[in-house]
């Protein structure tokens, strides 16, 4: 099933405005929880979570800048 483009959209606002910083106060939750590792490893930990919260997601944010295929040329 594809999304139509608007609502795409709309998906990627409610991704990048609720999901992300709920995503964000979870992987430092984590990393805390964790007794603060080594500043390297922590680096690398949000590096890895930072690039990890976007995969399942790049179909919705594939295009979404681009001008709306679906709209008549007016």
């Amino acid at each position: 099933m594809a999304l139509s483009y608007k609502s795409r959209r709309r998906w990627t606002l409610i991704i990048l405005l609720v999901g992300l910083p709920l995503y964000v106060v979870a992987a430092v939750t984590v990393v805390n929880l964790m007794n603060r590792p080594p500043m390297w490893a922590e680096l690398l930990i949000y590096v890895a979570l930072g690039v990890v919260w976007a995969v399942p997601f790049k179909f919705v944010f594939r295009g979404v800048g681009q001008a709306d295929p679906d709209a008549d040329d007016r």
